[in-house]
Formats: C-alpha cells, structure tokens, sequence
C-alpha cells in the first residue's frame, strides 16, 4: 500500500474515532438531559454563576420596612395592630415614597386601628397590598378590603426543588380567567408610571408583555437548564441583583420613632415585610449554597428584588435573562465533545492530557460565564460531560488497542531484544504499526549466526529431560550477552541462534549502521567469553568441551511481521541472511579456536581499524554464485577495548580470542 494511501487511511480512521466517541457522548448526555437527569447539577451550576457575578451594592431605588422580632416582642402579638401599620403608612407617605407595598395579610381586621388604616389605604393610590392565590391545599387569602383591585397583587412565589426561588412570577389567573398582577409587578408598575414607562405588548407578539425596550418572552418547561418546568401563568427567570445585601432596609421601629433619614424613602419603593424569625416567611436562593449562616432570605427581600428587576428592565440598564434554542444548545454540547475528543486523540500524554483538558473546562467555565454576566444561561454541566465522556471513550479505547498493539509486539519479539529497544519500540509504535502488524521495511542490519560444535557429542550423554535444561540454561545466557549488545534475537535455531542489529528502527547514517556491526562483533567476542567459562563448568561436570562458530554479514535486510493473525513471528528476510548463515557453516574443519568468528567484507567495511583480523581470501559459499571475501576477527587490538555493556561485561573477564588459539 503506498505511504500517502496509507497515512489517509489510518487518518480517516482517527477521524472515525473521534466523531464516532463525540456522537456517542452527545447522544448520551442529551439523553440523560432530556429526562431530567442533569437539571439538579445545572440548576447548582445556574447558582455558582449567579454567585460569581460582582456585587452590583444596594439598590437605591428599594427600602425594606422590616418587622422584626424585637417589634414582635414590643406589641406582644405575631400579627401587629392595623394603628401600628396605619401610623407607619402615614409617617412613609409624609416623605413622598413612589409606592408602599404592605407584605402583610390583612384580610381582616387586627384591632385596634382598623379603621384608621382603611383611611389611610384610601388615601393613595401609592399603597399596595397582598393577596394569595390558593389552590387545592391552601386557601385563597383575600386583600385588604378597602383597596382598589389595582392596588393589589399576589406575594406567591414560585420554588424549585430544594425551596429555592429562582424564577419571577408575573401573572396568574384567577377563577374567571382574568390576569392577576403580582405584587412585586404592581410596584415596580407604580415607580415606572412617574417616568412615563407603561408595559404594552410587544411588537413581535401582543400576548408577551414589554415594558420600555424590554421584552418579558415566558419562560418555557425546558428553557435553560430546566426539563418539564412547572411554568403555569407568566414567569421569567429572577434576576437578582445580590444576595441580602442587596436591598437596605431599617427596623419599623425607628420609622415609627423618627430615626430614618427622608433620603432613604423619597423616591423610593418602600416594602414592608417581616423578618422575624417566628414569621416564617423565608425562602431559599441561588446564593443560600455560599453562605455559612443566614442562608434564607426573607419573603420580602425577594420581592424586593422582583421590584428591582422589573424597575431595571423598564429603564433599559438590565434585560432579562435569555437562552439558546434547544438547536444551538446541542450544537454546543457536540462541540465540545468535539474538543475532548480531538485532545484524547492528539495529546496521548497523560499530564499533558490532563493539562489540555483542564484548560479546555477553563475555557468552558469562562465562556458560559462570560454569557452569564451578558444575561445569557448556557449549559455549562452538559458540555463538561461531553467532553469527558468523549475524551473518556478515545482515551479507553487507544488504551485497548495499545494493549493489542503491546500484545502483539511482544508476540512477535518477546523477550528477545533489550530492554532499551523495546522500550523505544513501545515509545515509537505508531510508526511501526500499520494496521495491527509490523509492515514489512527494508533497511541495513547487521545478522550474527553461530552454532555450537561438539552438541551431538553432549546431547548422546544425556538424557532428553537433561539435555533440554542444559540448552536452556545455555541459550539464556546467550540470550543475555545478545540483549546486552542491544541484539534482537530473532530465533533459536536448536543449539545456535539468529540474531539481528539494527532492528527494528532503520538506521539512516553510516555510523548508525557501523555501531550495529561493531555491537554484533563484540556480541561474537563476548560469547566466546561466556563458552570460555561454561566449558570449565562442564569440565567439572564431567561433560565434554563444545565449540562455537559464529557468521556476521552486515547487509539489506526486510523486516516485518509474517504469518496470520493467529500466527505472527517477526520476519527477517533477504539473502543477507542467507549469507550470514553460509559464513558460519562454511569451512567447518578449520576451527582453530574454541569460538571461531568470520565475518565478510562487507562488514569489515563498517569496522575500521578496531579489530584484528585474518583474511581467509574469496570463499564460496553454499548457494552463492560469487565468492564472499572472508575474515576472522581475532580480537580487539590492543590499542582499543571493548565498551562498557553493563553487569553481564564486568563478569566476564576472561582473555577473548586470539591468534594463537585456546
């Protein structure tokens, strides 16, 4: 297969991956959304960024009247006489609020002052009352009887699970299907009149409410983080403009005794509530997460902040708080699924993996916020899970076919190479693996053969059980000197072996390739160093002495792997090989010493002046046309030495082959 085919090939492939991990992960997680799963985690995720925005300060255009627990005590009585909420009326109106909205039941007379407090309701169209609009488990509660129907709303709040107030209720309807105004609505409604602002219906649609350049669009069951939402009447989401400190407000009792400053309620809507905590009028909220104590807020700081809301639509500083189409929300989730798909494809690294997605989630966290502080909720927590999930399904698999692909390399070289070549061969398997095998690859390498002569004479003194652990324990010390001269053994050719230099990574200089030829020599010279020691072991033994001849040839090589799925072994082929095999069988009466070493010229072309050799002229070799130049190397000559290669090297210390024979 060409290489450019190939290289497609195997990206079109990669492509495959990802967009096959980020359409699985999308689905899922859309899935899950689709059903509520994740509405809990964004709603929290909803909360943090409302948390996170700066503090805005007081609102200057609310003051809260609040009854607190200490007006309580003062008058002895959970519910305050109508003269206490008469005479608080008339000292608020005295300097000129915009509107007065009592948070307080007075569905019937609480005496003393019931009368003087209908005077004073009637007195101006600034006063506002509450009503509650029931359903099947709470009575409807009626509004002060002596209000007009527009100067009363309803204080229902709307709460998510938890009891946490998130979104503003507008209108209900009431038993004849007429719109019921609520009471937050009225003062803000009241406060705009001044400025000449009135909602009307917008132009796009009269049935949506706009008040100046605003437009209130209903929110809908599945608008932003919400899945089947109970929305019945007109809600939006409630845009607070803080936790508690959001609004200011004074004790009733320093009204009534004349210590607050006119400043604080002219021009001003003016709420009175309670706050006390034996009247039982509080709520949760998107901040209550972040505080250690006081985590409630009280009923009429949240209308309070209602009020604002609406104040600041109608000015035009703050609209309302908008969402993506459920098109666009998906597209964003698949994006980002995307995104985590394409790092576990390209950053294989782990810490670098981890790196690049956490600043992706950065990148994630501070886009949605950024929209956040525009008044937009995006989906933050879907996604972050898409992009861990997707980032999870390529990192899982890459990691199972990394383990095939470990599988395999191992079958096909086993224990046979160095630690060090099958560690950079594990490091650089992208570029030997194609398709699960090793392609086939033609480079230079260096081939060393040897055979032991005099295993017949052994082997007929042996039992088979005792001949099979004496070979054993031959060929992996064999096996050790090879592995430690960085030689891949490719097999085990009975009492001999097969091993190659210069796999499984072409090597593209001269000098890389004459390293390899220098490595397989001195591998030859180091095993006549370890045959030394075994045949005086032997000799102990009583066993006979054994020989060995090794054949070096230092040529074009095509490595790969060969066989079946089932069956792979890594292939070494070329008449290379052939002739390294020759140069160890040939002549083989002229042994005149215990390891006989013979190389061809084309590898003592790579060796320079570092070895003594013997030339032994043009030789034929079986199978061969022409005559190979032949040479024994004798040894190191005594200028040089040989390297360093590890522990195996500083045990063996008995004299190499030389000249003169053993």
């Amino acid at each position: 297969m060409p290489p450019l085919f190939s290289h497609f090939r195997r990206y079109f492939a990669d492509l495959g991956l990802v967009l096959m991990a980020s359409t699985v992960a999308s689905m899922v997680v859309v899935g899950v959304r689709s059903v509520g799963g994740l509405q809990p985690l964004e709603l929290a995720a909803y909360d943090r960024l409302m948390q996170l925005r700066p503090f805005r300060g007081p609102d200057p255009r609310l003051l809260v009247v609040a009854i607190t627990e200490a007006d309580i005590q003062r008058y002895r009585a959970l519910s305050l006489p109508d003269q206490v909420y008469a005479e608080l009326l008339q000292k608020l109106l005295q300097h000129n609020p915009r509107a007065i909205g009592l948070d307080i039941y007075r569905d019937f007379p609480v005496e003393p002052g019931h009368q003087a407090l209908n005077r004073v309701w009637q007195s101006s169209d600034r006063l506002f009352g509450v009503t509650k609009v029931g359903d099947d488990t709470h009575p409807t509660i009626q509004p002060p009887p002596a209000l007009s129907a527009d100067q009363v709303g309803f204080n229902d709040v709307t709460v998510d699970a938890g009891g946490i107030v998130r979104r503003n209720l507008l209108f209900l309807a009431d038993d004849q299907g007429n719109p019921l105004y609520s009471f937050s609505l009225r003062l803000a409604l009241r406060y705009l009149a001044d400025e000449g602002i009135e909602p009307r219906g917008s132009d796009a649609d009269p049935n949506v409410m706009q008040l100046g350049q605003t437009v209130f669009t209903p929110l809908q069951p599945n608008d932003g983080g919400y899945v089947g939402a109970d929305t019945a009447g007109y809600q939006v989401m409630l845009n607070y403009r803080g936790d508690n400190r959001a609004v200011a407000w004074v004790p009733l009792g320093d009204v009534l005794a004349g210590r607050v400053a006119p400043a604080l309620i002219r021009d001003r809507v003016v709420l009175v509530g309670n706050i006390a905590e034996s009247g039982k009028d509080f709520f949760y909220t998107p901040f209550s997460s972040s505080l250690r104590d006081d985590q409630r807020m009280a009923g009429v700081f949240i209308h309070a902040q209602m009020v604002g809301q609406f104040i600041d639509a109608g000015q035009g500083q703050r609209s309302m708080i908008w969402f993506w189409p459920d098109s666009l929300e998906v597209l964003w989730m698949v994006f980002w699924s995307l995104v985590g798909a394409i790092l576990a494809w390209r950053v294989r690294h782990p810490l670098g993996l981890a790196i690049a997605v956490g600043l992706s989630l950065t990148i994630l966290l501070v886009s949605c916020y950024g929209l956040f502080l525009k008044l937009g909720w995006v989906p933050l927590v879907p996604p972050t899970l898409t992009l861990l999930l997707s980032g999870g399904t390529v990192v899982t698999y890459t990691a199972q076919q990394a383990q095939r692909q470990r599988q395999m390399v191992m079958r096909l070289l086993g224990q046979s190479m160095s630690p060090e070549i099958a560690a950079a061969m594990w490091e650089r398997r992208d570029e030997l693996l194609k398709d699960g095998k090793l392609p086939g690859q033609r480079l230079i390498a260096t081939l060393l053969f040897t055979d032991l002569k005099g295993f017949s004479t052994i082997s007929e003194g042996m039992e088979p059980e005792e001949l099979f652990d004496w070979l054993n324990a031959y060929l992996e010390k064999v096996a050790d000197v090879v592995q430690s001269y960085h030689g891949v053994i490719n097999k085990f050719t009975g009492d001999g072996i097969m091993a190659v230099f210069g796999v499984p990574f072409p090597r593209t200089t001269r000098e890389g390739i004459a390293a390899d030829a220098r490595n397989a020599v001195d591998c030859a010279l180091a095993l006549g160093r370890l045959l030394e020691q075994l045949n005086q072991g032997w000799a102990a033994q009583g066993l006979p002495q054994v020989m060995m001849r090794a054949g070096i040839y230092t040529g074009p090589i095509v490595v790969g792997s060969l066989g079946s799925k089932n069956r792979l072994e890594y292939g070494v082929i070329g008449d290379s090989v052939n002739t390294a095999s020759r140069l160890e069988s040939v002549d083989k009466h002229r042994q005149m010493s215990p390891c006989r070493i013979l190389v061809a010229q084309e590898t003592l072309d790579y060796l320079g002046d570092r070895y003594d050799t013997e030339a032994w002229g043009p030789l034929e070799l079986k199978g061969k046309e022409r005559k190979i130049q032949v040479f024994r190397v004798l040894g190191v000559r005594k200028s040089g030495s040989l390297p360093k290669r590890g522990e195996f090297e500083r045990r063996l210390q008995s004299p190499c082959d030389s000249s003169t024979g053993m």
